[in-house]
């Protein structure tokens, strides 16, 4: 497999190595990849928890359109 980094991330897992926290570069790479696991887990837990929150609601008295028209005034009175 090959991978490409930006300048900044290529800096970013040298400085994580000279810091002592890793051993090596695949070290940081490997870290990062279990925490993007368990962000994204949580995230579509999180998103399915809500959906299903949703669906068990009460169902709204408010059409789409109005709801993007109280959207829109709400951005307006904003500015």
């Amino acid at each position: 497999m090959n991978v490409s980094f930006t300048k900044k991330q290529t800096e970013y897992i040298s400085e994580q190595v000279e810091s002592g926290d890793f051993q090596n570069a695949s070290e940081v790479v490997r870290d990062a990849l279990r925490l993007h696991e368990i962000y994204r887990h949580r995230l579509i837990q999180d998103l399915k928890a809500e959906i299903e929150k949703g669906w068990n609601d009460k169902s709204s008295s408010r059409s789409v359109k109005d709801i993007i028209q109280a959207k829109k005034q709400k951005k307006d009175s904003n500015v």
